[in-house]
């Protein structure tokens, strides 16, 4: 199998203030970094060979992930100064893949067969070739489009939500999943050490100079997103039922008289008598304070710089989901 490229190097603007505290593919989804999870699931597609980019935030990721045997993939990093793109950060690392190479997104868990998107891309002799599921969301999910031949002729914003008209007919769009198959040929315009983006630049270009070289796998996989500190919340507690695991982190201390409901705690993580926390995420080394109630938030220590709509009480930096 073919190495693999994943990306994790975004500050995760969606995901703040969670991403305040890690990087996005550190945090822990049902006891778990993002990160391991997605590398426990290319070693089962038979990935042996995995490289993490890395900006924000990198030693919480690295700290976590090192050399990825505990995943059964050898992990190597490349860094990125100043932040390169979903383009430029694979141009960076592309001395250590090979002429082909699958790329996953840091911020999605996808359940699809990477082998036949691999084979999907060998028979057809594209450069980029892109899973995608039918967009069934297209106001929260901006959509591919593709042709009947499975060519990507575009690429489409959300759509705002409109009333129905017999005069106004939009073509169906396919949601991108996070997973594609590129050959390094495709990264040969991008400028070295410069900030670069594929879906706003690179493949639009390369439809234009090469039709037909950025192609769509359709797949019936299904995926789970991370984007908010609400669909990390909805993922966590979904994904720690389905498997029977803890949504607790080590070192979480929680008093006999608390209750924790729908909750998800991060590492070192202390709650004090009396207290009720439901649905809410608290990270890293947070104290809860002994008898007070929390619905709905997420919870950090303040480290000067606040997230839109976060506020400090009990000195706790604190935000509505």
């Amino acid at each position: 199998m073919i190495p693999a490229l994943v990306l994790t190097a975004g500050h995760a603007t969606r995901l703040r203030p969670l991403s305040f505290v890690r990087a996005k593919a550190a945090v822990p989804v049902a006891g778990e970094p993002l990160a391991r999870r997605i590398l426990r699931g290319l070693a089962a597609a038979g990935v042996t060979d995995a490289v993490l980019n890395l900006h924000h935030l990198p030693h919480t990721l690295t700290s976590l992930i090192g050399d990825g045997a505990d995943a059964g993939v050898r992990v190597r990093y490349s860094w990125e100064v100043p932040l390169l793109g979903s383009a430029g950060g694979p141009r960076r690392a592309l001395p250590l893949l090979g002429a082909s190479f699958v790329i996953v997104n840091g911020d999605t868990l996808a359940d699809i067969d990477i082998a036949a998107v691999v084979a999907d891309h060998r028979r057809s002799g594209a450069l980029v070739t892109m899973a995608v599921v039918p967009n069934l969301e297209p106001e929260k999910y901006g959509g591919v489009i593709v042709n009947a031949e499975g060519v990507v002729t575009g690429f489409e914003s959300r759509r705002r939500s409109v009333a129905p008209s017999p005069r106004r007919t939009l073509a169906p769009s396919f949601h991108f999943v996070g997973v594609q198959v590129a050959e390094a040929e495709a990264f040969a315009t991008v400028p070295d050490a410069t900030p670069y983006e594929s879906v706003g630049a690179l493949y639009p270009a390369l439809m234009a100079q090469r039709p037909g070289s950025v192609r769509a796998c359709v797949t019936s996989g299904g995926f789970l997103d991370i984007g908010t500190p609400d669909d990390y919340l909805q993922t966590s507690l979904l994904l720690g039922s389905r498997e029977g695991r803890t949504t607790h982190g080590r070192n979480t201390r929680v008093h006999a008289s608390a209750r924790v409901e729908d909750s998800v705690l991060w590492d070192d993580v202390e709650v004090g008598e009396g207290t009720l926390l439901r649905q809410c995420i608290v990270t890293d080394g947070v104290r809860v304070p002994a008898d007070t109630s929390w619905i709905g938030v997420t919870m950090r220590q303040p480290n000067g710089e606040l997230a839109p709509g976060e506020r400090v009480i009990e000195g706790l930096a604190i935000s509505s989901l």
